[in-house]
């Protein structure tokens, strides 16, 4: 199984009757799940159980969830609201006209406001089973839409984050390998340094130097921290072949690489360790940003 990533985006329209529909849903990076929907009026119900299909089908990340709903337009109905023009006829039959006022006319009652009204038959979209079986079934083919494009970003994010382990490891290799954590070699540093304050004057025991040497190198030494280097190397790769949600972990891991990298810059006695340990951190400073963004 591979990893995903928590950023996608997918959209699924289709046209049911006389709607056009659209759903569309843009997910990125989070420490949970927390997914808000938009849908038009009368579609609430629709846009939950929306909802609750995805907080089944991922596990991490925040998205929008956005229904879009149109209506092929058609020329307006009328209708002669009976009640209105019955009243208003009543009304102007009891009525004493005089001689010179002509009695109301038919288009003259027509024109009166609320004789006429238009004949709106739009029907709830939440009441229309045919639509609201296919927003449904639009959902599930959203999901899995969304669902593919997280796996393919997650299979770059993937091979991002296999270089970075892959040059952690090479960066152990090359401070385990240095010669300023031999002993010989923090001696001869600290001949010098003791020549250079003495200038010369007088020399220590060599046997004490020596020791001194060793105690040194004893206190500085970061096989620990190498080895436990490593060994966070392989679990993360381990990690990346398992797949699935493994966001957490590997965030975790990220932390505990930081903490190594940080005491052995403490502990670095030489230049080129110190570098060593600075080249560490930033990538894992990358490696840690990379996983901010997985399942």
């Amino acid at each position: 199984m591979a990893i995903a990533s928590m950023t996608g985006f997918a959209r699924e329209a289709g046209i049911t009757g006389s709607y056009q529909w659209a759903w569309e849903i843009k997910t990125v990076n989070g420490r949970g799940l927390e997914i808000r929907v938009r849908t038009p009026s009368g579609l609430d119900a629709v846009g939950e159980d929306a909802r609750g299909q995805i907080m089944k089908a991922l596990t991490r990340g925040q998205g929008q969830l956005n229904l879009s709903l149109t209506r092929a337009s058609s020329a307006p109905k009328l209708r002669v609201n009976q009640d209105v023009l019955q009243s208003l006829l009543e009304a102007v039959g009891g009525l004493s006209l005089p001689a010179n006022v002509q009695p109301a006319s038919l288009d003259g009652l027509l024109s009166v406001r609320g004789v006429v009204e238009l004949d709106d038959d739009a029907v709830d979209p939440g009441q229309d089973e045919a639509l609201v079986q296919a927003l449904k079934a639009g959902v599930g083919s959203l999901i899995e839409a969304l669902k593919t494009a997280r796996r393919t970003e997650g299979q770059a994010l993937a091979g991002v984050l296999g270089q970075h382990l892959d040059l952690v490891a090479r960066l152990v290799d090359e401070a385990d390998a240095a010669p300023a954590r031999r002993p010989e070699a923090i001696r001869s540093r600290l001949e010098a340094q003791i020549d250079q304050i003495l200038e010369g004057k007088s020399a220590l025991d060599p046997a004490r130097l020596h020791q001194e040497a060793v105690l040194i190198a004893a206190r500085a030494d970061i096989r620990e921290e190498l080895d436990r280097l490593r060994a966070h190397v392989d679990a993360a790769r381990g990690l990346l072949h398992e797949g699935g949600p493994v966001g957490r972990r590997l965030d975790f891991l990220a932390q505990e690489f930081g903490r190594e990298a940080n005491t052995l810059c403490a502990k670095a006695n030489d230049v080129s360790l110190s570098r060593i340990g600075l080249d560490l951190k930033a990538v894992i400073e990358q490696f840690r940003e990379q996983v901010q963004n997985v399942e």
